[in-house]
């Protein structure tokens, strides 16, 4: 028999047809299996864990299909001791059923750091020290001495701290800088218009001290907070105002632009970050 008649035989053509039904059933079965494995189109937002305790955790995952594992560890005091503080992913993201959750616990006892020296050191450079041990930056205040914008004294808690004392990360440090036995006086700056980080930020940097800040029944929340612009200081700016070094300023913040003064309706235009924007009616 030829090749030819065997290619048109019956028995080769019926071998064929079988051999391509088994290929197709075998690939209908692949994609059925591989479908039930990844469980295509059968994903669904993932939870919000922050703030939750393990117990509630182990609850909420359970009900979700879901597993977790505790990755690491932190101190914060936006959760509670014991609490989920971060989550991967985050939550609303989309995930297939017995997804692994990485979370992160917030510690039971509060993470420590040594207190760092900043006795004789430049208001400048104490402060990056401050923010690159963990610990934040208070008030300053100055006092007459024979030096200019240089640490006299550490404070936490309103008592002096010496450098080596074990301190909770994210206290907050109080700086007693000298103010030179000088008369020399500085510009007011003006801060209307922009929000209480950069207002503090220009305080600093001109060498005067921010008393008090005042907000009004506007700012309810920690992020209005940050929000708030300025709407009255005192003293007032004025082009040719100036103050001695160390001179107090005293600061009310709101989120009603309408509270701006009336001299400030037009945009205003300014380089310092967080400045208030609005036009005139």
């Amino acid at each position: 028999m030829s090749i030819k008649d065997f290619l048109l035989s019956k028995t080769f053509l019926k071998n064929l047809a079988l051999a391509a039904v088994i290929v197709v059933v075998i690939i209908m079965l692949l994609l059925i299996w591989l479908n039930f494995y990844t469980r295509h189109g059968q994903s669904k937002p993932v939870p919000d864990f922050k703030g939750l305790t393990l117990r509630q955790t182990e609850e909420l995952a359970r009900k979700n299909k879901l597993r977790f594992q505790i990755i690491d560890s932190v101190y914060t005091s936006e959760v509670p001791r014991g609490c989920i503080a971060e989550q991967n992913p985050v939550p609303g993201f989309k995930v297939k059923k017995r997804r692994n959750i990485m979370l992160t616990i917030n510690a039971f006892n509060p993470e420590m750091v040594a207190m760092p020296n900043l006795v004789n050191l430049p208001k400048r450079q104490a402060v990056k020290v401050i923010e690159s041990s963990g610990l934040q930056l208070g008030s300053i205040r100055y006092i007459p001495d024979i030096s200019f914008d240089v640490v006299l004294e550490q404070l936490y808690g309103g008592r002096n701290i010496h450098d080596g004392d074990s301190i909770q990360k994210g206290s907050v440090i109080d700086l007693v800088l000298g103010r030179g036995l000088s008369n020399q006086r500085t510009y007011v700056p003006n801060l209307i218009g922009i929000n209480h980080e950069a207002a503090r930020n220009t305080i600093l940097g001109a060498s005067l001290t921010l008393v008090t800040s005042i907000f009004d029944n506007t700012v309810l929340t920690a992020q209005d907070s940050a929000d708030a612009f300025v709407y009255k200081q005192n003293p007032d700016f004025s082009a040719d105002a100036t103050l001695q070094l160390g001179s107090s300023i005293y600061l009310w913040l709101t989120l009603d632009s309408a509270r701006l003064p009336l001299d400030s309706a037009n945009v205003i235009t300014d380089t310092i970050p967080g400045r208030f924007s609005r036009m005139s009616d």
